[in-house]
Order: C-alpha cells, then structure tokens, then sequence
C-alpha cells in the first residue's frame, strides 16, 4: 500500500474502500450531492484522484454507497426503536412511527439536495437496497406492525396494512422532500396537532358517526 493511502487509513481494520465510502459521506452530510466532485472526495480521504477508481466504477457509485451509509446512521440515530406489535396503544404507536419517519426525512434531506438533477447518480442509489427500515424500507416495516397488530386483534381485520403504511410514508413525502424541489417553502415542522390529526383520520377515517 502506498505511503499516502496508509496514512489516510491510520493503520486501522478499515478497508480502502470503506474509507473512501467514509470520507464521502462524511461531505455528503456537510455538503450534500450537488457540486461534489472526485478530487473534493480524494481530498477528504487524503488520497490520490485515482484511487477511487480502483474501487468505483464511477463517482456516482461511490455517492451512492455514501448516501446509502449515510441514511442508516442518521436512523440509527433516532431516538429510541419503532413500536413494536402488541406495546402500548396502537394511536400511540401509528403516532410515534409518524413522528419518527418525519424527524427521520427532515434530517436526511440536506444530503439529497441536488439529487433530482443527477439521474446517473439516482440511478446507481437505485441499484442499492433501501437502508431504511432494517432493509425494507419504511413503507413495509410499518405495513408488517399493522398486519402484526391485526393478528393480535387490536386493528380491525378491514383494514388494509400497505394502505395505512403508503398513506403515512406519503405524508412524509409532502411535508419533507417537497423542499427538494421548493429549497425555499416552509420548514418541515409539522406541529404536535397535525400528527394527531392525521393520526386521528387513520384511526376513525372520513365518513360521518352514525347519530
């Protein structure tokens, strides 16, 4: 191994190119995709322009892997686990999955600014699995709490799992990643009494109580 590339990975377990998908994340959280380019990423590493393609097809595979390892930090990162089946209320739970899927977008966003301009990288990211949700994705983890509570009895056997679950992940959506493409709308704060309503409307749904 060169001089310069044993320096940069300090003697350590860690290999090259898990320092090279390290040092990108690390300007991927601070900076974002947009603008980045590979000698900024050789630079942060403390390696040589080169080196990366010994390791990535391209920049846009190593962004990608970067992003990717940079999602399930910040999740792990989130206060405390998903509930868990047959825990606590079911409002409560559906509220505090809400709530954690929001706090969960709002912090993985500043790194996907520019995202939507970079179609090779979107293309790549896509190759990846999703890390979100323990590898399945949030949609499908909270579709399996649902379906877990159905056969536990404490949600009605009508209602539809990937329903609830697309409903909820779609909130997320509009109230969060709409700032991709509106840098400059509204911060994605939602308040205490929206959660609770929209929480509310899951539970109760739209059509009027019977008199």
């Amino acid at each position: 191994m060169a001089p310069r590339r044993a320096a940069a990975l300090g003697g350590g377990e860690q290999s090259l190119r898990e320092h090279l998908i390290a040092a990108a994340g690390r300007l991927v959280a601070r900076r974002g995709v947009a603008g980045l380019t590979v000698r900024d990423i050789a630079r942060e590493a403390e390696v040589a322009d080169g080196v990366l393609y010994n390791h990535f097809a391209d920049k846009e595979e190593l962004l990608a892997y970067a992003l990717h390892a940079h999602v399930r930090t910040v999740e792990a990162a989130q206060e405390g686990p998903p509930p868990q089946p047959g825990e606590g209320a079911v409002e409560a739970n559906l509220r505090a999955y809400l709530r954690r899927a929001l706090a969960l977008h709002a912090a993985i966003l500043p790194a996907f600014a520019g995202l939507a301009t970079q179609p090779k990288l979107l293309a790549r990211l896509g190759d990846l699995p999703t890390p979100l949700g323990g590898g399945q994705g949030l949609r499908a983890e909270l579709a399996g709490y649902v379906r877990a509570e159905q056969g536990l009895g404490r949600v009605g056997a009508t209602a539809s799992p990937e329903a609830v679950a697309t409903l909820v992940v779609g909130v997320c959506h509009d109230l969060v990643l709409g700032r991709l493409l509106d840098p400059t709308g509204p911060p994605p704060e939602p308040s205490p009494e929206l959660v609770d309503a929209l929480v509310t409307t899951l539970l109760h749904g739209i059509a009027p109580v019977d008199s």
